[in-house]
């Protein structure tokens, strides 16, 4: 990608006026898997087969920042495999997580995970370190955002979704060990952010994606997630902090300011306008074409539209341009094209 891109990108990211609107995307195994003409199990399997896809889509898109930027991920399961849950490998599909077969009173019992030695974690470790410091990727390209799951929503994969939910909001026994497997959650997304920075050369950020905090009360967001999220937030004092949350949680922006990030990766359902007054003016919006229904079954034209509608309400500020939640598979190239072309003119 161009260093043009990039220079928009970063002005933004941190509450300047860049000379245009910057373009991001998150590109996951399953978008490039598909754009490339790839079996998603290949993707994982072949690193040469995930470079060359890489190298190709940011020399495609110029205009683009894709982030993290060559994402070492398999879906949820980096994270919850490092507590010994089973990883679902589906023929042509990103992998997914089997709930651990746990009684509520084993849950504060886990082993804590080490990034360097558990599950898929130490696999994306190795693969970092060899991208960016042994001569895998090729000059003059950088890794440089990590990214992780958040505690929420590694508690959702390992426990189930309904069973982690109906602890928290339990009675005070459940909601405490449920408060108390949170807990070590949060240490092991931090150590394994902090493990991948280990590897790169020259990082500028990191990326926390809790959708499941979506899913909370205000109530139980202020009482628990809110420390919780703070304490990873902190953590990279000094860094670009994206928080990327997919769940259309409009009532809980509101309880957003206050805590330290700088852009917020929000759901398509709800409109920059609306997120703009209930978020504040302090946090940038990174957002809001729908990914599915504009960006995959759309028109170049809706696609154009959808953005500039984006610009508009944005009204030019505290803006970064993308499809809501990341780029789905199957999104043809005119569409992102028409993206970027809605916000260079």
């Amino acid at each position: 990608m161009s260093d043009g891109a990039w220079d928009n990108f970063l002005i933004a990211a941190q509450g300047g006026q860049p000379e245009r609107v910057p373009v991001a995307m998150e590109a996951d195994c399953g978008f490039l898997a598909s754009a490339f003409g790839m079996n998603t199990l290949d993707f994982f399997l072949y690193p040469d087969r995930w470079l060359r896809a890489y190298l190709a889509l940011i020399r495609r898109f110029p205009d683009v920042v894709f982030l993290p930027g060559f994402w070492v991920e398999y879906g949820p399961a980096a994270e919850a495999s490092a507590f010994g849950a089973p990883v679902v490998w589906r023929q042509d599909e990103a992998p997914a997580i089997r709930p651990l077969a746990l009684p509520l009173a084993d849950w504060r019992h886990l082993p804590r995970a080490d990034p360097y030695a558990d599950g898929l974690m130490a696999f994306a470790l190795r693969r970092l370190l060899n991208l960016e410091q042994g001569g895998e990727l090729p000059e003059p390209h950088r890794i440089r955002f990590v990214a992780a799951r958040g505690p929420f929503t590694i508690a959702t994969h390992l426990f189930g979704a309904t069973n982690f939910l109906a602890a928290l909001a339990g009675g005070r026994n459940e909601a405490r060990i449920a408060a108390d497997a949170l807990e070590f959650l949060t240490e092991s997304t931090l150590r394994f952010l902090q493990a991948q920075l280990g590897c790169l050369r020259e990082p500028w950020g990191v990326m926390l994606l809790d959708d499941a905090v979506g899913m909370l009360s205000p109530g139980l967001f202020e009482a628990i997630a809110r420390p919780l999220l703070e304490r990873i937030f902190v953590t990279f004092d000094g860094l670009i902090r994206i928080y990327h949350n997919n769940t259309p949680c409009e009532y809980l922006l509101p309880y957003f300011p206050g805590l330290s990030f700088e852009v917020f990766h929000l759901s398509h359902r709800v409109s920059i306008a609306e997120a703009r007054a209930l978020i504040g003016s302090d946090i940038v919006l990174m957002g809001n074409v729908p990914p599915h229904e504009v960006m995959v079954r759309g028109t170049p034209q809706q696609v154009a539209d959808a953005a500039r509608e984006c610009i508009f309400q944005a009204d030019g500020t505290g803006l970064i341009l993308a499809p809501g939640g990341g780029l789905s598979a199957g999104t043809p190239a005119r569409n992102i094209d028409a993206l970027v072309s809605a916000a260079l003119y």
